[in-house]
């Protein structure tokens, strides 16, 4: 858990970006990742060394050669302003000559996942004395274990205060870590964000596994497919996959199958069958025309709206049997348009709808007052939907409001308690008692069939008025009276007293 100290830490890294006139939270996130990830180069060399040094061996394959110990954290951290950014941004002189961030960006496979997305990566700071208090104040933080690193890397990211174009905004971490804990990662799980942005998801799926699963990692077989080959993600943004690759580096998870495509696009149409979990917040609200989509996704529904595309995406990329948790906006639960109804019908008909979550609207402040829900489902392609569990979430243990507040009223706990019952015993779970008036409730296949495949909670939830019975209007009147005359006497008495 970060300790206030160090929350404070970023707070004054992220103020004196903004003060050294570099204001957008994803440049300032961006160019933070960069120096982070110099550090941890140097990091990597200098435990190399000392383990060579205990062997009395000499270092192969060092990152840094000799030539080029003047680009190391650890040298440059203790020049002055001048000569270090000097270091950052002097002209090359030849080919060998190259600066401390060049060299970042043609480290190779030593630097991992994150140093495979360093085209078109570029150094914004533009002042001296910029770069040395940016770096000053880095090299304090506790970047020595990965629980403490992931979670001040996390909370740089929760301080992007503005929403992305095409409905992208970041996935609040604890609405993250509900559907993971719902959909319980497996030992043999390949696990995939088809729009991963900072790779939220990833990030709290291997958290989970290590917290509630660290057995596993005993087992040679699932070591060897957590490193390599468990964690998937797809994002388009350049900046966006970089930060994505660092955020899983920093947890933990070093080699994850990170690609740079759209993929909703023909460029990613050979992935078929391929996953057995999806988690995923998708993008709202974008529109594309039918030439720039994969064909195979308009065949499961034609239309031009990312939501439906993606949900038709995950049904393709699945293998039979997988699971998938993914937040759509209200707008797919009821919508009228064919499009919307033959997802629905896809979903509810052919595969296994489990669980629709209804959220409230703010949920994503201050991002956007969008409302929202989460469905899970299994790829069965044979049918198999029976009952499906709706659960109508009135608090998430924050206000509702911009400010997002943290609250008493939390529906989390309790949507955790009921669906694990139900997982467990899907005939005797107590779920079934459940009346319509209730958070939760079941609806049968044939009544979600009968309502044109409508998912929205409003549908079925049913709500009791209470009755409220009130005076005639003849004796509110002549009770009004009666208060009007004590009034007046109370005046009387009053004037008396003064007078």
């Amino acid at each position: 858990m970060i300790t206030g100290e160090t929350k404070s830490k970023i707070d004054r890294i992220w103020n004196d970006f903004w003060t050294g006139g570099i204001s957008n939270p994803l440049t300032v996130v961006e160019q933070f990742t960069y120096l982070i990830f110099i550090k941890q180069l140097d990091d990597k060399q200098i435990l190399m060394e000392k383990q060579a040094n205990l062997l009395g061996l000499p270092l192969e394959k060092p990152i840094y050669t000799k030539e080029q110990s003047a680009l190391r954290w650890s040298n440059f951290k203790n020049k002055d302003p001048e000569t270090m950014f000097n270091l950052f941004t002097r002209p090359q002189r030849d080919l060998d000559d190259v600066t401390a961030f060049d060299f970042m960006k043609t480290i190779g496979a030593e630097g991992g996942e994150f140093a495979k997305f360093m085209k078109g990566a570029i150094f914004m700071i533009q002042a001296p004395k910029l770069l040395d208090k940016v770096v000053q104040q880095i090299d304090q933080l506790p970047l020595d274990n990965r629980d403490t690193k992931g979670d001040l890397y996390e909370y740089m990211l929760s301080k992007i205060a503005e929403a992305g174009t095409n409905g992208q905004f970041r996935t609040p971490r604890h609405i993250i870590n509900m559907m993971v804990a719902m959909a319980q990662p497996k030992q043999d799980d390949i696990i995939c964000d088809p729009a991963c942005g900072t790779a939220g998801f990833l990030v709290s799926a291997g958290e989970y596994i290590f917290d509630n699963h660290n057995d596993w990692f005993q087992n040679k077989t699932f070591r060897e497919h957590f490193n390599t080959n468990m964690f998937h993600g797809t994002e388009f943004d350049p900046s966006m996959l970089r930060i994505a690759a660092m955020n899983l580096q920093l947890h933990g998870m070093e080699t994850p199958v990170l690609s740079g495509k759209d993929a909703l696009s023909e460029a990613n149409g050979d992935v078929e069958d391929a996953y057995t979990l999806i988690l995923a917040n998708p993008p709202f609200k974008g529109s594309l025309d039918y030439d720039e989509v994969e064909s195979s996704l308009l065949q499961t529904t034609k239309t031009k709206k990312t939501e439906l595309l993606f949900l038709s995406l995950m049904l393709r990329t699945l293998k039979v049997g997988g699971r998938a948790a993914v937040i759509v906006p209200d707008g797919v639960l009821f919508g009228s348009s064919n499009a919307h109804k033959s997802i629905r019908k896809e979903l509810v008909e052919n595969q296994k709808l489990e669980a629709v979550i209804s959220m409230p609207s703010g949920v994503f402040k201050p991002y956007a007052g969008v409302s929202t829900a989460v469905l899970f489902f299994t790829k069965t392609n044979s049918g198999g939907t029976d009952k499906v569990w709706f659960y109508d979430m009135k608090a998430d243990g924050y206000s509702l409001d911009d400010k997002r507040n943290e609250i008493k009223e939390n529906d989390i706990p309790d949507i955790l308690a009921r669906y694990t019952s139900l997982r467990a015993d899907a005939k005797q779970s107590p779920e079934h008692t459940r009346k319509r008036t209730d958070h939760s409730f079941l609806v049968p296949f044939d009544e979600i069939k009968g309502n044109d495949w409508d998912l929205s909670i409003n549908r079925y939830k049913e709500i009791v008025y209470e009755e409220i019975e009130y005076d005639e209007p003849v004796d509110i009147i002549k009770d009004i009276q009666e208060l009007d005359e004590e009034r007046k006497n109370a005046l009387i008495v009053l004037n008396k007293l003064l007078g």
